[in-house]
């Protein structure tokens, strides 16, 4: 996806102003949170039972990687280097996945449940943190920064829905029978 060369016209008084310094705080923690995530998702691909659910990983991988260059767009509109400041909350749902794969047998529907449970929390966490992180740029007047990340909460929201589905449509019931 090509940059857009605008930027978002700050003043000297935002770019030092605290909400402004909060906000930047917080899209490098979520650009931390989506450079692992895009790391760790491969591997639940690998770890799933299923043939649609290692789809579905493959797709958000993909999905991701363009929540990353998203990311690299608003930095670039607020003037700013794309950089990453460790997410303690990220850090730990994907230690909870890899859990889940090493606690569960492979090649059973209970693990593709517990992944999909992994997977959900990771997008609770991203859909709550876009959410408000589109509300800061409106709050603001970051309207291209509000445009992106109103894109990508919607992207997190649908994929959600993508792994109700899959749990509803027959994970769930497998496991509960194995």
């Amino acid at each position: 996806m090509a940059t857009t060369k605008k930027t978002a016209n700050l003043t000297e008084e935002m770019k030092n102003s605290e909400m402004h310094q909060f906000f930047l705080d917080e899209l490098k923690d979520i650009y931390w949170a989506e450079t692992h995530l895009a790391k760790s998702l491969p591997k639940m691909k690998k770890a799933a039972t299923s043939d649609e659910l290692a789809k579905a990983f493959d797709k958000h991988t993909k999905e991701t990687e363009q929540h990353i260059e998203t990311l690299e767009q608003v930095f670039e509109l607020l003037e700013e280097k794309a950089k990453g400041k460790k997410c303690d909350a990220m850090e730990g749902l994907l230690s909870e996945a890899e859990e889940i794969i090493s606690d569960t047998d492979k090649d059973t529907m209970v693990r593709d449940a517990g992944l999909i449970l992994a997977a959900q929390k990771v997008e609770h966490y991203e859909i709550a943190t876009y959410g408000t992180l589109r509300v800061f740029a409106k709050t603001m007047g970051h309207k291209e920064v509000y445009d992106l990340l109103t894109k990508t909460l919607e992207n997190e929201k649908a994929t959600d829905v993508a792994l109700t589905k899959i749990a509803e449509g027959f994970v769930n019931k497998e496991a509960a029978a194995e």
